[in-house]
């Protein structure tokens, strides 16, 4: 009780109910929230500490950037959403506030809109050379559907494209990149397709932001042929499931197009069955079904593994 009645103190002053409204339509920094209220820094600062503090909102650090949201997770989250909920949306105040709000979120698409058009022509020669995206997530969200996901990572989310895919899928999402530029574009994309139930989060696929046995399930998606350490990555994946938590790993089978390495960084030329299956076995994982889909010249799996001790959900998979 005394929590819940810090959490309401916290929250019962007008700036502090704007920021939570603010925060519940996506990651904000200071900068950004300063910019829509008006007010200083110093203040906004405070009055985000409250909140945090209050366990209303979520704080994440992305190099020298602070992130804010509305809390997720936390023992106030519940109370959070009802506080945002209740706040009248045709309220003057709120209605300039998400205006301004609306510009930031346009300048961000811009500049993540200008930022990909400078790198997709290496994505599109690459995806020329397999088996078109839509097969690909189209069975990927199949798989997950199978699953009853609560909880979901994507590790090198890079534009966030699988959280968009798998967003009706689950009930949260966290998206895991190293690369801010990556971030902005994913962000920006989930902040316009209004996908609230999936966040991006800087971090290492070798050091997982994430408590041990955190998520039902984690997607590896053209991920891996990146990596220095594959079976490092595969451990720490294994790491941050739940007992009975799927890993999907999908990446090219092993393939001889060295110009990938040169042109593109491929660190490997795909992967085969026997190296894939070593390294979940390696991680504590039981390796589980894998799909094909047949490209030219490349091709693409979908390779399974789950994580011991749900006996449910094991046996319905």
């Amino acid at each position: 009780m005394e929590h819940l009645l810090a959490a309401m103190k916290a929250a019962a002053e007008p700036t502090r109910l704007r920021l939570l409204v603010l925060c519940a339509h996506g990651d904000l920094t200071v900068s950004d929230l300063v910019q829509i209220l008006g007010q200083s820094q110093p203040r906004i600062s405070r009055h985000l500490k409250l909140l945090t503090e209050a366990g209303l909102l979520d704080r994440n650090r992305e190099g020298t950037w602070v992130y804010y949201r509305l809390s997720q997770q936390s023992a106030s989250a519940g109370l959070a959403q009802t506080l945002v909920d209740s706040v009248p949306g045709q309220d003057p105040t709120v209605v300039r506030d998400l205006g301004r709000l609306e510009a930031i979120m346009k300048d961000r698409a811009q500049r993540a809109e200008d930022y990909f058009q400078r790198v997709a022509a290496r994505w599109d020669e690459i995806r020329a050379l397999y088996v078109q995206d839509n097969k690909v997530e189209a069975l990927l969200r199949q798989l997950i559907a199978r699953e009853k996901v609560s909880d979901l990572l994507d590790v090198g989310t890079g534009t966030g494209r699988v959280l968009e895919v798998l967003a009706g899928e689950v009930e949260r999402a966290v998206g895991i990149d190293l690369s801010p530029d990556m971030l902005m574009i994913a962000r920006s994309k989930l902040e316009r397709a209004r996908l609230r139930n999936c966040v991006v989060r800087k971090g290492d696929m070798y050091h997982l932001p994430a408590a041990a046995g955190s998520f039902d399930a984690v997607t590896i998606h053209q991920v891996l042929h990146y990596a220095e350490r594959p079976g490092q990555a595969i451990e720490e994946a294994a790491r941050v499931l739940r007992p009975g938590g799927r890993l999907f790993i999908v990446d090219f089978q092993a393939h001889a197009l060295d110009f990938l390495r040169d042109e593109h960084e491929h660190r490997w030329l795909g992967f085969d069955e026997k190296s894939i299956r070593a390294w979940v076995k390696a991680a504590g994982l039981q390796p589980a079904e894998s799909r094909q889909l047949q490209g030219d010249p490349l091709t693409i799996t979908i390779w399974s593994a789950r994580r011991g001790g749900a006996q449910d959900r094991a046996t319905a998979a």
